[in-house]
């Protein structure tokens, strides 16, 4: 990709018939995207679509259990999984449960890309158990959620500096 890249929206693809791609480019240097992915005060600023968001677990280590619940108008969702993966600055890999698609695991990897001019994209690859169960979550309103969280994302990092 190019430094002509913008900051608008992700892009949402499936390379495969169980497989999601998004990614996105923050104004923010990868030190600061990491901070804002893995510490819990941050977390909670943008996760859950700026929306208030509860970090009830967060044992950052590989196994470890992490659970976000949010809430919104129409009420608490909760999300949860456990870390397979943890390479600072570079690359977090766990698995990903919606509690609104119980027992519908996803393993999600998360990649941080130093583009060299202050900006960082953020590459997140899903692999779902079946290709009904990638459709589901892209049916689910996930793509608009997860725009609305960047959002957020955005404001927090334009606060730091």
């Amino acid at each position: 990709m190019t430094t002509q890249e913008t900051t608008a929206s992700a892009t949402v693809s499936t390379p495969g018939s169980r497989e999601l791609t998004i990614a996105r480019v923050l104004t923010a240097s990868r030190d600061r995207v990491w901070a804002a992915y893995t510490e819990p005060e941050q977390l909670a600023k943008w996760w859950g679509r700026g929306n208030p968001l509860d970090v009830e677990r967060w044992e950052f280590e590989r196994g470890g259990h992490w659970r976000f619940v949010e809430h919104h108008e129409g009420g608490t969702d909760g999300f949860e999984g456990r870390f397979r993966e943890i390479t600072p600055k570079d690359r977090l890999i766990y698995s990903f449960e919606w509690d609104g698609m119980p027992a519908h695991v996803c393993i999600e990897t998360v990649e941080f890309v130093d583009l060299g001019d202050g900006r960082t994209r953020v590459v997140i690859d899903n692999q779902f158990v079946t290709a009904a169960e990638r459709d589901g979550m892209l049916q689910s309103g996930m793509e608009g959620g997860l725009n609305n969280s960047f959002e957020a994302l955005d404001a927090l990092l334009a606060k730091a500096g």
